[in-house]
Order: C-alpha cells, then structure tokens, then sequence
C-alpha cells in the first residue's frame, strides 16, 4: 500500500513538472513529464485499487 502512496506522489511531481516545462517553452520535457506523468498515474491508481478497493468488495 506504501508502494501506491510514493507513486502517487511522484506522479503529482510529475504534473509539476509538466506546468513548470510549460512555462519555459520546453516540449520535450513536457513530453517526457506527460508519459511519466501517465504510466506512474495508472500504476499508482491501480495499486491502490488492488490493495484499498478490491478487499473491500470480497466475500
């Protein structure tokens, strides 16, 4: 569950990221932070599901 919680910090730093580099013009950084933003985003959403949600609905 801890593993979710960090990943789901790195991708809010990551939507940082993508703000920050659009500021500064910087496409390619804001690509690279978009694709990290998306891969930990979906990994961090479906970690927590698996160990928060899932139990819930279980006999």
């Amino acid at each position: 569950m801890e593993l979710g919680f960090i990943i789901l910090l790195v991708t809010i730093l990551c939507v940082v990221a993508i703000v920050r580099e659009f500021k500064a013009h910087n496409m390619f950084g804001v690509a690279f932070a978009g694709i990290a933003a998306l891969v930990f985003g979906f990994f961090s959403i479906g970690t927590l599901y698996w160990e928060l949600i899932r139990p819930l609905f279980q006999n």
